[in-house]
């Protein structure tokens, strides 16, 4: 059980609950629901803020304050305070509630006045704290309030865990605390409308105030200012600034609700607290409550790595970390002795770079008990950006003297015993990273657990699975950022360049945070029955997927470069033919002048604009017109689509291909997606258009080894055979048993002819009503793919519904899955979040409808897809086959085969696909091949 330890610190804590809350907010996902489909990803925030907060500062006085309603004295003032402040965004509204109900859970003062800011009662009790002897902790960032701090009142940032102290003032405003106020008088504050004095910044104001004095001696003596704007504007503005100052001063002497001897800290854990994380399904909250703060960073220290045993009521989190930096092999040996001892090892490689093709290894964390991690540095001392000259030698930094490292090939002896040894399990967070970059180096960690991949099964799109964002979410803890240790923009540096103790303490914290993600994350999934997911499915796949990189694909760089010129050509010919249709020459990649021409001088009708007062020209609008004829608006759309392809595939794969392999390396993202689809970026492979005569010309340049074709291997209508099977439509299950043509059927169906007599226009009707309907279709969306009038296509779904009754009912049960959970399944469990299922706004809420209805279907034939590929490796390499996987994308696997092994690849790969999985009705994998991509699909 959690136990908060309160200090003899006479502290006040005062948290900024508004802050608090628009920080958590935008921190964490916003599409976080409870059980009863409220949106409560800033609740989740507010909450584990504040329990990280008691835990790590055990303060023994503290106080939520909240803003009362947006109007206070100062509207009298200035009746245009804030008043260009928007609302609270929409799915923020029903969370304001919740967090006071968070607050009054963990037993602590929530505290709010009519008529006053949050910051007025922070600053009155402030005062009255001091008054009482007391230290003061303000928890926020907000600037607004600094002008509070001073000896005996300080700041605490409680994302960035940063202490705001008069130095800290006076790096932000450039002046002492106590003229804070003068100087936004003069600077104003556009977010809350303050006016202050036209003209004058931060920057400029802090000097004004600095050489005057006060606000006061600054107008007194405005005449005397050199610059003739700047004198002009503070004698025509004096009035305002005194104004500006009235508006920004906190009143340090409102009314207190609640006398500051009640403000005690009490220990959370209570009915009450339980009683409420459970209601709003935080499950790590609960964990953290109940297992003695197991994953956050306020516990008591431990010197060993949690037991089987232990971890059944899990290990407090270490006060403080303990890393060390590993630079001689006897101290290394001492860790590897640890980790097979423990059973368990966090770790992860700190690189060059992020294509693990291209990388090289810079250092090793490692860690096997929680607090505990060391950091092996192996590359540095040496720059690491781009060297413009390729062969040439690494240039060192200036203290690469005095960095003493073990050399690599001593730590890849005496690491490959351990990472390969099967007692011992390894943990990464996108642990196929960080295989890659072993197996460059000979090795292949075995077994392997992937904390990104247990969280992406267990939560689904609910959340991010990045190790910053769920080491917040889960352990309370914020990490320490890239940028904090190597800059950012162009004065970034290479990890290799950062100095050895920043680089020790964000190594190894990674690897710390990883395994503390594990014993977090790894119980749940039997607890939640997920283990079949993650296990068969998620797991065995890290190999595949690292091997499936590491291989790459051959490209042509003279096909693309070809292609390159062809597009351009044909851009040129289409702006010629846009311009003249308007009338004028324009910039067409111009949205706004797009929008000019079309609405403004052509007067085409559908015209919307945007809240900057451009119009409109997104895809949906612009469609919408092309189907009315308008020849410019489908030269426009023709335009962008190639000019998206040129700029997305012909011009930049060449830059892409590695040249120490002449190969493209592809990143697929194993947590990308809502179902369970693979993703891939760095080129993104999947949104190469399938069915247009562009994109079969961009495949022509994925092209085969010598001696090798390329193979494409790919499910045919997974997505129908799953929803007859799904669904358990007798008539279409019989149907593609039979290899009866699906299509014909269900025109014979629909349009009641004979099977015999149905024709291909019918046929066509029939196959888009078919597809529509497992995506959600509505009647608009069918009516503009057959080119029919709306009531028509609705009255095709109706007829088809009604011939396979089955298919509705199945629609509305994953319809109603998803209101009630939150998400619906796939047939092996895997969890596809639907948000908005349940919102008032019924365009977003039909949204919801549609993806609910496919989620299941998209997600089973991932899940059956990944099955597959985790199979294929094996089965390829004990039929003595040389062949590789290289790409997934979409229903396809494509393969680099010697010519001589063809058809036997064939044949296997297709066996494995068709009998991966017993659903119910057969599935069918359909074979090409040929020099190139396009040929082979």
């Amino acid at each position: 059980m959690l136990t908060i330890m309160t200090t003899d610190n006479d502290t006040l804590y005062l948290v900024d609950g508004s802050g608090y809350i628009f920080r958590a907010y935008f921190a964490l996902p916003q599409n976080l629901t409870n059980p009863e489909g409220t949106p409560v990803g800033a609740v989740l925030g507010f909450t584990n803020m504040l329990l990280k907060l008691l835990t790590d500062e055990h303060a023994p006085s503290i106080a939520v304050i909240f803003d009362a309603k947006r109007a206070n004295f100062r509207n009298d003032i200035y009746p245009d305070y804030k008043a260009n402040r928007e609302d609270p965004p929409e799915d923020l509204i029903p969370q304001f509630g919740l967090i006071r109900e968070a607050t009054e859970a963990f037993d602590i003062p929530a505290i709010e006045l009519e008529g006053y800011e949050a910051d007025d009662l922070i600053a009155t009790y402030a005062r009255l704290a001091k008054e009482a002897g007391k230290q003061v902790v303000i928890v926020s960032s907000d600037k607004d309030l600094m002008q509070l701090v001073d000896d005996d009142v300080s700041m605490l940032d409680p994302m960035k865990q940063r202490k705001i102290g008069p130095a800290e003032v006076v790096e932000k405003f450039g002046v002492m605390p106590d003229k804070v106020v003068d100087v936004q008088a003069l600077a104003g504050d556009s977010t809350d409308n303050v006016p202050g004095v036209p003209g004058i910044g931060i920057k400029t104001a802090a000097e004004l105030i600095n050489e005057y004095g006060d606000l006061e001696g600054l107008l007194s003596r405005a005449a005397e200012i050199k610059q003739p704007k700047r004198r002009e504007k503070l004698i025509e503005n004096a009035d305002m600034a005194r104004i500006s100052r009235q508006l920004v001063r906190l009143a340090p002497d409102a009314p207190v609700p609640v006398a500051l001897d009640d403000l005690k800290a009490r220990d959370p854990h209570t009915p009450k607290l339980i009683e409420f994380v459970k209601k709003q399904g935080f499950k790590s909250v609960l964990a953290r409550l109940e297992n003695n703060g197991a994953g956050t960073p306020g516990g008591k220290p431990s010197d060993s790595s949690p037991t089987a045993q232990d971890n059944k009521k899990g290990l407090p989190a270490p006060k403080q970390n303990e890393y060390t930096l590993i630079t001689d092999e006897n101290t290394l040996k001492d860790w590897i002795a640890a980790a097979y001892e423990s059973g368990v090892l966090a770790i992860d490689t700190e690189t060059t770079g992020l294509t693990p093709a291209r990388a090289e290894l810079v250092g090793i964390s490692m860690a096997s008990a929680l607090g505990k991690a060391a950091y092996i540095p192996i590359g540095h001392g040496v720059k690491t950006e781009a060297p413009t000259d390729l062969f040439a030698a690494p240039e060192p930094v200036d203290n690469a003297g005095d960095i003493k490292q073990i050399p690599l090939d001593k730590v890849i002896a005496l690491l490959k015993p351990l990472l390969e040894d099967e007692s011992v399990l390894k943990i990464g967070h996108n642990m196929k990273y960080d295989f890659q970059m072993f197996a460059a180096h000979g090795i292949r960690p075995a077994p392997c657990d992937d904390t990104m991949l247990l969280s992406y099964v267990l939560d689904g799109s609910a959340h991010g699975h990045g190790m910053d964002e769920l080491s917040e979410l889960l352990c309370g803890h914020t990490t320490i950022k890239y940028e904090e240790v190597c800059g950012k923009g162009k004065s970034q540096i290479g990890f290799a360049e950062v100095p050895m103790d920043k680089a020790l303490d964000y190594a190894a914290e990674d690897a710390e945070i990883t395994l503390r993600l594990w014993y977090v994350l790894k119980p749940r999934l039997a607890q939640e029955k997920m283990a079949t997911i993650y296990e068969d499915i998620e797991r065995p796949l890290i190999p595949v997927i690292a091997d499936m990189e590491r291989a790459g694909i051959r490209v042509d760089p003279a096909k693309l470069k070809e292609l390159s010129s062809d597009f351009s050509k044909r851009l040129m010919t289409l702006e010629e033919d846009i311009h003249k249709i308007a009338g004028h020459p324009f910039n067409v990649g111009s949205p706004a002048q797009v929008g000019d021409v079309l609405f403004g001088d052509m007067g085409l009708d559908g015209g919307k604009k945007t809240k900057t007062g451009a119009w409109s020209t997104n895809a949906a609008i612009l469609e919408t017109l092309a189907l009315q004829g308008h020849e410019i608006v489908q030269k426009i759309l023709d335009w962008r689509q190639l000019s998206k392809l040129k700029s997305t595939y012909t011009d930049a794969l060449p830059e892409q291909i590695n040249p120490a392999t002449g190969r493209i390396h592809t990143s697929f993202h194993l947590t990308g997606t809502n179902t369970g689809r693979l993703a891939s970026s760095d080129p993104n492979l999947q949104n190469i258009p399938i069915r247009t005569e562009e994109g079969r010309k961009i495949r022509e340049a994925f092209i085969a080894e010598p001696g090798c074709t390329l193979l494409s291997v790919d499910y045919s209508q997974v997505e129908l055979r799953l929803a007859a099977a799904l669904a358990n439509v007798g008539a279409l299950k019989e149907a593609f048993r039979n290899d009866v043509d699906i299509h014909a059927l269900t025109a014979s169906r629909v349009f009641g002819v004979p099977l015999e007599n149905v024709t291909p226009e019918l046929r066509r009707q029939a196959k888009a009503v078919n597809f529509g309907i497992i995506y959600g279709i509505s009647g608009w969306g069918l009516a503009k793919q057959l080119g029919c009038e709306p009531a028509d296509a609705n009255a095709f779904i109706r007829t088809y519904l009604s011939q396979f009754n089955e298919i509705q009912d199945f629609m509305e049960a994953a319809k109603d899955e998803a209101r009630k959970n939150g998400f619906v399944r796939t047939l092996y469990g895997r969890k596809c979040v639907i948000r908005g299922i349940n919102d008032k706004n019924g365009a977003i809420r039909a949204a919801a409808e549609r993806q609910a209805i496919n989620a299941p279907l998209q997600g089973t034939a991932a899940d059956i897809m990944k099955m597959a590929m985790v199979k294929m490796p094996d089965a390829l390499k004990n039929a003595g086959l040389k062949a590789r996987m290289l790409l997934q994308v979409h229903d396809e696997l494509i393969f680099e085969v010697p010519h001589d092994e063809l058809d036997k690849t064939a044949t296997l790969v297709r066996d494995i696909m068709e009998n991966v999985a017993d659903v119910g009705v057969p599935l069918e994998a359909e074979a090409g091949h040929g020099d190139n991509w396009a040929l082979a699909h």
